[in-house]
């Protein structure tokens, strides 16, 4: 849809719009305005009744039938005479014979108003004309008519419609009028606006051509015409800095730093492709304003310094794009006879902060997990070394040390294990393996825990995938890890399922327990070394759980075997740690068929 058209239907839209609030307002008005005047002389219609009513002073059944027969001949309204008791005494529009069978009026909400109140008035529809019919009543105050207590006058609210009729169809003329008026009005602005903005993008499309020869012209005042003079200034430095340009660009895209120029005005004058891919910079950003581009306030500050001419040192910051990564930022002022502005150095350091990083956590963590058992070990020995006379309390203190440093010993096995795994040191063996005997073997390695607990471990394995090809040795050591970790966390009594089935080509073996699951923040990193879940866990001899290392011996043992494992948490509650195992032979291991 072109310009020229979404503004011809806007202003046309608009145009329609407003006609039609008008007609409804005006519709609505006449409305209320004629409804009010045909309750104002229906009120007076029927106080006149009551009055002559009182006068005449209609004695029989008869007489108060005719009364309200000839009233309302006379009206344009039905006129009924209710009696106290809400029955029907007289109407104009039911004949004498016919007035037994008329249903009691007591409880018509006008009615009871006019006996309450004085005067009752009310709007609704009446199931036999089916018409809207507006109903008065007001009550007699005259002691000798005893059979009439309350004088009604009925009137269908027919002339309102017509009225409205006459008003639709006069709206329906000034709206057709109207629209005519707003079709030619909007066919002619948008033909001049279109004429404008036409000549501008045709000056943009020589300018993208490369001919600066013939600017706009555009002199108004308006947007249109700031969209104009804008486009001609930036043309004009544009090339007058072209040469520039095509130098800086050849000696930056390069280089693996990324690089940002703004000129005076702290628009984009180069972008080189490092920068693009740090600062996640889409589309083409040079011409724009740098404040566009990049969200991060450091970075806008340390241009907008830059630009006022100070430099400013580095910065080690984080995109909100992305927050993965980390970068070091520079700027310092550009004076040049031809270019004033800024630059902007952007440095990727986030392998060297990650590495630092990892280097750091380990540190921390090894020297958390030796400090722990060491200071017990220290303790302990403290105490024997004062002379403890109690043999029983020593074989205790004996006992702790000797667990303490099983568990030093078992954390430098596992540090070790993982440098050579990390070194690629570990052959790889593969071998068709039953996993219904690995199941078996870690469940005995195991056995005394899993009695200590009153666990149960239950084995589901697949047909089709009872055999995995992998090196035994190091299959039974994740397995036997998973299952340690399982036995660890399930409440006592709890049932462990270690299970195995054949899905994308791939063996999937799970082991499931009931303990309290992983927390979703947590299922991303639980393989990771030294993190533990349950943070707030003391690390004495007493607590469940090894060195923090177990699982990640799992990881990196499994995607030794060209697998990869993932945690997650069962729907009825409990932690589920799943391996995944290719088959990279398929004559070791052959899927049976159905």
């Amino acid at each position: 849809m072109s310009f020229r058209t979404r503004l011809f239907l806007t202003s046309l839209a608009a145009a329609v719009a407003a006609l039609i609030v008008a007609a409804a307002l005006l519709s609505w008005s006449v409305r209320r305005t004629v409804s009010d005047r045909i309750e104002r002389s229906l009120v007076t219609e029927a106080r006149l009744v009551t009055e002559l009513l009182a006068r005449r002073q209609p004695s029989s059944a008869a007489q108060l039938e005719a009364e309200a027969d000839a009233l309302g001949r006379l009206g344009s309204a039905r006129v009924t005479f209710i009696d106290r008791a809400g029955r029907v005494t007289g109407d104009s529009g039911v004949s004498a014979g016919d007035l037994a069978s008329v249903e009691n009026h007591g409880n018509r909400p006008e009615v009871r108003a006019a006996l309450t109140g004085g005067l009752g008035i009310a709007r609704r529809s009446s199931d036999t004309i089916g018409t809207e019919l507006l109903y008065v009543a007001v009550p007699v105050a005259n002691p000798d008519l005893a059979d009439v207590a309350v004088v009604r006058l009925a009137l269908p609210l027919r002339e309102v419609d017509e009225q409205l009729a006459v008003v639709r169809n006069v709206v329906l003329a000034g709206l057709l009028v109207g629209l005519l008026t707003a079709l030619a009005l909007s066919w002619i602005l948008s033909a001049v606006l279109t004429h404008r903005m036409r000549a501008i993008a045709d000056t943009a499309q020589r300018y993208a051509a490369g001919d600066f020869s013939r600017p706009t012209h555009e002199r108004s005042g308006d947007e249109i015409g700031l969209v104009a003079r804008v486009l001609d200034e930036t043309v004009r430095e544009l090339s007058i800095r072209a040469a520039d340009r095509a130098l800086l660009e050849a000696i930056l895209s390069g280089m693996v730093e990324g690089v940002l120029v703004v000129n005076e005005f702290g628009r984009l004058q180069l972008v080189n492709a490092a920068a693009r891919h740090m600062l996640k910079v889409s589309g083409d950003p040079e011409g724009r304003h740098y404040l566009e581009i990049i969200r991060h306030p450091d970075i806008a500050a340390q241009i907008g310094d830059a630009l006022n001419g100070r430099a400013t040192e580095g910065r080690e910051l984080q995109l909100p794009l992305a927050p993965d990564t980390t970068f070091i930022a520079r700027s310092a002022p550009v004076e040049d006879p031809h270019l004033r502005g800024a630059v902007l150095v952007v440095h990727d350091i986030t392998d060297l902060r990650r590495a630092d990083q990892i280097r750091r956590d380990f540190v921390a963590n090894v020297s958390h997990e030796l400090r722990t058992p060491l200071t017990a070990v220290r303790g302990y020995v403290e105490a024997l070394s004062d002379g403890i006379t109690d043999p029983e309390q020593s074989k205790r203190f004996l006992a702790t040390i000797a667990r303490h440093t099983a568990r030093m010993e078992r954390l430098v096995r596992d540090l070790l294990r993982l440098a050579r795994l990390d070194a690629g040191q570990e052959p790889l063996e593969r071998v068709p393996c039953h996993l219904d005997a690995l199941f078996s073997g870690v469940e005995t390695d195991l056995a005394e825990a899993i009695e200590d607990r009153r666990l149960t471990v239950a084995h589901d394995v697949a047909p089709d995938a009872a055999v995995v090809t992998g090196d035994p040795a190091k299959l039974h050591d994740a397995l036997r890890n998973l299952l340690e970790n399982a036995v660890n966390y399930s409440p006592d009594g709890g049932r462990i399922t270690l299970r195995s089935h054949w899905t994308a080509e791939r063996i999937v073996i799970t082991v499931a327990d009931q303990g309290p699951g992983i927390p979703e923040a947590d299922l991303s990193r639980v393989f990771e070394r030294f993190y533990r879940v349950d943070k707030a866990r003391t690390r004495d001899g007493a607590a469940p759980g090894g060195t923090g290392l177990g699982l990640a011996i799992v990881r990196h043992l499994v995607e030794l075997h060209g697998g990869g494992v993932r945690a997650g948490n069962a729907p009825g509650g409990g932690a589920v740690l799943t391996m995944t195992l290719p088959i990279p032979d398929p004559d070791a291991v052959s899927r049976p068929r159905s």
